[in-house]
C-alpha cells in the first residue's frame, strides 16, 4: 500500500514538472510571437509613414522644385520597409523616413499658402495620428522584448531556455534624432 501512495506522488511530481515546462515553454511562445506581431506592426505603421510622405512630396511639390533624390528615397524606403525583418532594419527605415518626413514638413513650414490648404492641413494631422501610433507600437514592442528576455535571465526559466536554444530578443533602438518627434505644427 505504501509503494503505491509513493508511486502516486513521484508520478504527481513527475506530472507537475512536466506541466510546469509546458507553460514555461507556452509562455515563451506566446512572447516571441507577440514580439513577431509588433514588429510586424511597425512595418505596418511606416509603411503608412510612408504613403502619407508620397502624398505629402505630392501635394507640395507644386510649391517647390523637389530633387528628383527626394521622390527616390520615398520609393526605395517603401522597399527597405517591405523587407526589414529585423529590429536594426527597422530602426534604419524609421531613422531615414523620419527625416525626410523633417525634410517635407520644414517646406510645409515655410510656404503659408501650402499649410493653408486643406490637403496639406489633412496629410499633417495623418501624420501626427501615424507617428503617435509608430511610437506606440515600439513601446509595445520593447515591453514584450523585456518580458521574454526576463524570463530568460530569471531561474528556473533560464535553464529553459537554454536547453530549448532560446536567445534574447533584441530591442527596437530609437535613433537620438528620432528621440524628437518631426514638428507638426500649423
Amino acid at each position: 500500500m505504501i509503494e503505491w501512495i509513493i508511486l502516486g506522488a513521484v508520478i504527481l511530481v513527475i506530472l507537475g514538472f512536466i506541466a510546469y515546462l509546458v507553460s514555461v515553454y507556452n509562455r515563451f511562445m506566446k512572447l516571441k510571437n507577440a514580439a513577431e506581431a509588433s514588429l510586424n506592426q511597425i512595418k505596418v505603421g511606416l509603411q503608412k509613414r510612408m504613403d502619407l510622405l508620397a502624398e505629402l512630396v505630392e501635394a507640395t511639390k507644386s510649391y517647390v522644385n523637389y530633387e528628383r533624390s527626394v521622390l527616390e528615397s520615398v520609393t526605395k524606403l517603401r522597399t527597405e520597409v517591405y523587407a526589414a525583418a529585423t529590429p536594426e532594419k527597422i530602426t534604419e527605415a524609421e531613422r531615414e523616413s523620419r527625416a525626410l518626413l523633417g525634410r517635407i514638413l520644414a517646406v510645409a513650414e515655410n510656404y503659408p499658402d501650402l499649410k493653408a490648404s486643406e490637403v496639406v492641413t489633412n496629410l499633417m494631422n495623418s501624420a501626427k495620428s501615424v507617428e503617435d501610433e509608430i511610437a506606440r507600437l515600439r513601446y509595445t514592442y520593447n515591453n514584450v522584448v523585456q518580458e521574454y528576455n526576463t524570463m530568460i535571465d530569471m531561474f528556473p526559466s533560464n535553464m529553459i531556455a537554454s536547453f530549448m536554444g532560446l536567445r534574447k530578443l533584441p530591442y527596437l533602438e530609437v535613433p537620438r534624432e528620432a528621440e524628437q518627434r518631426p514638428r507638426l505644427t500649423f
